[in-house]
């Protein structure tokens, strides 16, 4: 099956995860493709295929090497997330197919007057040539991270139907929950069974990624004073503009439409609440493990300032601060920058230039690094992800199923 007809198969099945249910996995529907995954990989002949009640599919390829060299092979594994984002809607995913584009607006809704322009996107300016998946303008497209689901299952159906080709033990793993930061939670590392293993959950073709944001939520809960506003004086304390006192006592050069790189930020993402009670959810990000300590605290002395204020008051903020993951270099200097040496030479070998450069967020490899399973993060061809203007490049898309098997096969000696 062409890796393209995966993709747009796995698309079309609403596997959007939510923040709000508690459960695990946070979404019964990401069931239905993890489903479909384990039913193609027992069809293509993968073994030891099987499906967690957390919604965790494993299958392994097994190695075809002499005994001599699956001793110096490493055991790599390769790993996607099935769900995608709750920043936008993922039901009834009808992705368009641009071919040979020649630059200019690509209009997705004419109803809905929406349009993908590289006016606003400028690197649609570097896909002139290339072909195109697109939205229908009414949902995001779900290439992150369902290219990596594609990608991985073609490069598995290849492996599988072209026993001449030499490779150590490949193990295989899809989770649900990543977009919410919880991809991580149950996966079994030592069930899995890989020595080392890669993320396909970039995005341009030829990046490689092994820096990622430490990364904490941040939860402010503000208890007002409410009174009838025409008898306020003196008395009313608004929790919603106790709310915008907090958010100005944060950097506001500190925030994601103003930063790059490795700059990090406090990222307001949801406030609800009248006068009374105010909730509020922020993402605080960094690179850097000591200035990531240091927006801890500045987003503590925020709440400690406004406590202060109104402490002769029952007006008060309360904020959780909770670490979700941290920085995987750590995990991959020194001992294992083998890792980036195969990825770039497997890039190389496939025509195309790699690209290190550090991730503006997370992936579940930054987690599973820490559990013992050193995970860097390799391209889709994926780009705007988490909303309606996401498109897929289709030819980076294949590339990526040659590199693939470029790494399988490369690995072969490379055990530490």
């Amino acid at each position: 099956m062409d890796v393209l007809e995966r993709f747009i198969g796995y698309a079309k099945i609403d596997t959007q995860s939510s923040e709000t249910t508690g459960t695990h996995p946070s979404t019964e529907k990401q069931f239905n493709l993890a489903r479909l995954l384990v039913k193609q990989m027992e069809e293509m002949g993968a073994r030891d295929v099987r499906l967690s009640d957390k919604c965790y599919v494993y299958g392994r390829i097994p190695s075809n090497l002499s005994e001599e060299d699956n001793a110096v092979t490493p055991k790599l594994g390769f790993i996607a997330h099935m769900d995608t984002s709750p920043a936008a809607s993922d039901t009834g995913v009808n992705p368009r197919e641009i071919k040979n584009y020649q630059g200019g607006d690509i209009v997705l809704n004419v109803e809905k007057k929406i349009v993908l322009s590289p006016k606003t996107f400028p690197k649609l300016n570097t896909m002139i040539g290339a072909d195109l998946l697109v939205t229908d303008g009414t949902t995001l497209l779900g290439a992150d991270d369902k290219a990596g689901d594609a990608e991985i299952m073609a490069m598995a159906e290849y492996l599988l139907t072209h026993p001449e080709v030499k490779h150590g033990e490949i193990l295989l793993g899809f989770t649900p929950d990543e977009e919410i930061g919880e991809g991580a939670d149950f996966f079994d590392v030592a069930e899995f069974g890989a020595d080392v293993a890669f993320t396909v959950d970039g995005g341009t073709l030829g990046e490689i990624e092994y820096e990622n944001f430490n990364a904490a939520s941040g939860k402010v809960e503000i208890t007002g004073v409410n009174v009838h506003p025409g008898d306020a004086k003196n008395k009313m304390i608004n929790a919603l503009l106790v709310g915008m006192e907090f958010n100005a006592l944060l950097p506001a050069d500190q925030r994601p439409a103003l930063t790059e790189g490795y700059e990090g930020f406090f990222h307001l993402v949801g406030m609800e609440g009248d006068e009374a009670l105010t909730k509020m959810s922020y993402i605080i990000r960094d690179h850097d493990k000591v200035k990531f300590e240091e927006k801890k605290k500045v987003f503590q002395q925020a709440a400690d300032k406004l406590n202060e204020k109104y402490k002769e008051t029952a007006a008060h903020v309360d904020i959780v601060i909770k670490d979700q993951y941290y920085n995987m270099r750590e995990k991959i200097e020194p001992d294992n920058m083998y890792l980036i040496s195969a990825a770039e030479e497997a890039f190389r070998k496939a025509g195309v230039e790699p690209v290190i450069k550090p991730i503006r967020g997370g992936t579940d490899g930054a987690r599973l690094s820490f559990m013992g399973l050193p995970c860097p993060n390799l391209s889709t061809g994926g780009e705007n992800y988490h909303g309606i203007y996401e498109y897929l490049n289709i030819n980076s898309m294949r590339k990526m199923v040659e590199v693939l098997i470029n790494l399988a096969t490369d690995m072969v000696g490379k055990k530490k």
